[in-house]
């Protein structure tokens, strides 16, 4: 699938080839939380351990050149499989031992937490969303049920261009379509697909999610300039899927998407709050519930995640894992069966412009007349902090920490 210098380009950005067409790359947030700095998004929101977390994914290839990637467009692209497939045995071995291995420097620095490094060993949870399409891989089944087998969650992110595979997915803890425009035409300038029928592919994707009976969410990937629009539109896509969750997170101006974007195209977090603001007045089934400063995000649940007043948006791992090896299809589960509640939620006020040096702050505003398209300026912010590592207390304190916990980072 690779070649030579396609190969050696990704290994000098981080990644570690696995077989044929997996790869693997330690995310900033396992690193960070390994630190003591802090865990990613997805812990806020729904519980996982980011020191615990691999991220990866089952096929390098895909069947667009997205705008907003962070990989290079030498890296491949097809709408078939053309090439040889690897065994889930082999992937998930050669996986595992990849992503240890990027980390066992943390073993003797002087700024890791040698507790959260420690944990780090034993992989709890894997992103399938590292790059290009994990579900394009012929048996991504079988690769789902040795994670299942191993006690690791799961969370997949597809491209909508496969919706047959999203069909026949087995359970996967959380399931990601991503919504990357809100028109026909919008989709084609944004995602570059290859398949001719990619809006009636992202269509038949949502109608599969929607069948769904286990977790479930759509990612819109904002990118100020470009999709950031006809927010009803995006609503009528996400009420089609009917997602458990939506995250609306800002494109963000890393890796080769420089020689595609600009800066300019990466929404500030206070513009990510207007446009999900502006959005959920479309989606009277969702609401707000927590936002991630550093990574731009925002994330909506279905109000029956609201269980007497609590959002219940984080997840009994232990649960989930007893569920779905006694059910592997899923059929006599949901979503509701894991639930844990959420330790913190709500909009802080905080934003992109309190992280900038003064200097800089004040000639952004002094260039900026309004700083969000959607007619909200938001300057208040407070100060947050982040408190994961209180998580490595002994597991009797466990309900008293959840009790007071903050995860704002």
């Amino acid at each position: 699938m690779l070649t030579p210098a396609s190969k050696l380009e990704l290994e000098k950005q981080g990644y570690r080839i696995v077989g044929s067409h997996s790869a693997v790359k330690t995310c900033g947030w396992t690193k960070n939380m390994i630190r003591g700095e802090g865990g990613c998004y997805k812990l806020k929101f729904y519980g996982i351990m980011s020191n615990q977390c691999m991220q990866m994914t089952t096929s390098i290839s895909c069947a667009n050149r997205c705008t907003f990637c962070w990989r290079g467009y030498k890296a491949p692209v097809s709408k078939e499989w053309k090439w040889e497939v690897d065994t889930p045995e082999d992937i998930h071995a050669g996986a595992m031992h990849a992503h240890h291995q990027l980390l066992v420097g943390f073993g003797g620095s002087p700024t890791a937490n040698q507790a959260a490094y420690a944990k780090s060993k034993e992989i709890k949870h894997v992103a399938l969303s590292l790059t290009g399409e994990p579900i394009f891989y012929p048996r991504i089944n079988e690769s789902l049920a040795l994670f299942n087998r191993d006690g690791v969650s799961t969370f997949l992110v597809t491209n909508a261009q496969y919706p047959e595979q999203i069909r026949d997915l087995k359970p996967v803890t959380q399931l990601y379509v991503s919504v990357d425009a809100p028109t026909k035409e919008m989709l084609k300038e944004v995602d570059k697909p290859l398949f001719k029928d990619y809006w009636e592919r992202l269509l038949l994707s949502l109608d599969y999610l929607a069948q769904k009976k286990q977790r479930t969410c759509v990612r819109l990937t904002v990118v100020k300039g470009e999709n950031d629009v006809l927010l009803d539109k995006y609503a009528e896509l996400i009420k089609r899927g009917n997602p458990d969750f939506i995250e609306a997170k800002a494109y963000m101006h890393v890796g080769p998407s420089r020689e595609r974007l600009t800066q300019e195209n990466m929404p500030l977090h206070e513009e990510i709050i207007s446009f999900s603001k502006a959005l959920v007045k479309h989606l009277p089934d969702w609401e707000i519930v927590s936002e991630h400063v550093s990574s731009h995000v925002v994330m909506f649940a279905k109000k029956k995640f609201k269980i007497n007043g609590v959002w219940h948006t984080w997840i009994d791992f232990e649960k989930w894992h007893e569920l779905v090896n006694n059910d592997p299809e899923g059929k006599l589960f949901t979503s509701m069966d894991f639930l844990r509640k959420t330790p913190q939620v709500g909009l802080s006020g905080k934003g992109s412009l309190d992280s900038m040096p003064e200097e800089k702050r004040k000639r952004f505003l002094a260039e900026k007349k309004e700083l969000s398209s959607y007619g909200e300026e938001a300057y208040k912010f407070v100060d947050e902090k982040t408190e994961e590592m209180e998580f490595y207390a002994g597991k009797e304190e466990k309900e008293e920490i959840e009790e007071k916990l903050v995860i704002t980072k």
